[in-house]
């Protein structure tokens, strides 16, 4: 079958021109004359039949059409170069794994433990983006996706197979240093604590104490903030208790930064996942790997 796909040459010389908005540029990028850059951008519109760059007196710029296939080839290319990259690194074997996660998730439980999945399967390397919300994979280049939300959230996620990972259990935590006025801990006492709040669950200390049958109206608020591993710092630095996942939290606890206040844990309906494509052939990595989760997270 013949593709009609432009020359790769042409496509690199679009790429370079289109990022630096200059055949100038793009020819010293590509150690090229710019005549040569010019040659082939013409060549290229001449095969797609599309005007990509506008001519002025002061340069080029990109046409409405050129702007979008320019964020689309620079996808593809880097795509093709990280592939590339991988073959010449694995001498042709294993295989590689494009996977998007969340970052916190990703930074302080996945990455602790991909030691031991890079020791069973030496030829797979894996790669991983920061990615926070769902995503179309046919636009992507990402095998699967570490997620982590509701079943409410997950059926918005068309056209994708869920595998549980485990469920989210969330446990108070503070600095020794500001419990060393009680041995013990129940959880009316945390009211008498300053509760930081994380700004994405603004009624998560709400959703505890309920849980615990404790009236929170008289609760002691202190500063929100976004992210899981801002809140574990601000614990670790004695601002206050918080609210955290404890297998989020493992290194801090194994150290001894951080306490476990009371052994009351939340456990609700968020979970982790890991998210493939449902109707695409998946790779023997893929499939490697997701045993692998499977077994660690058990």
């Amino acid at each position: 079958m013949s593709r009609k796909i432009p020359m790769l040459q042409a496509l690199n010389c679009f790429e370079a021109a289109a990022r630096h908005q200059s055949y100038t540029h793009a020819a010293r990028e590509l150690a090229l004359t710019q005549s040569a850059v010019s040659r082939q951008i013409s060549s290229l519109e001449s095969f797609l039949g599309v005007q990509l760059f506008q001519r002025t007196r002061h340069g080029v710029l990109l046409t409405s059409a050129g702007a979008a296939y320019a964020r689309q080839i620079a996808a593809r290319l880097d795509g093709l170069e990280r592939d590339t990259l991988d073959t010449m690194a694995r001498q042709g074997g294993g295989g590689a794994l494009q996977l998007a996660s969340v970052p916190t998730f990703a930074t302080r439980w996945l990455m602790p433990r991909l030691a031991s999945f890079a020791s069973e399967e030496p030829d797979v390397v894996v790669h991983i983006d920061a990615y926070t919300k769902p995503f179309m994979f046919a636009d992507t280049e990402y095998d699967g996706a570490l997620y982590a939300g509701t079943p409410e959230q997950l059926a918005r996620w068309p056209g994708t197979r869920a595998t549980l990972l485990m469920h989210e259990e969330i446990v108070p935590v503070a600095s020794p240093r500001l419990l060393a006025a009680r041995s013990h801990w129940q959880p009316q006492h945390l009211l008498a604590l300053t509760l930081l709040q994380q700004s994405t669950r603004p009624g998560a200390w709400r959703q505890w104490f309920d849980a615990m049958q404790v009236d929170g109206e008289g609760a002691r608020y202190g500063a929100r903030y976004e992210l899981f591993s801002m809140l574990a710092m601000a614990a670790v630095q004695g601002q206050g208790v918080v609210l955290l996942p404890r297998m989020l939290v493992e290194a801090e606890l194994a150290r001894g930064e951080l306490r476990i206040v009371c052994e009351r844990p939340l456990r609700g309906q968020r979970a982790y996942y890991l998210i493939t494509p449902e109707a695409a052939h998946e790779k023997a990595a893929l499939q490697q790997f997701r045993l692998w989760l499977q077994g660690v997270a058990a």
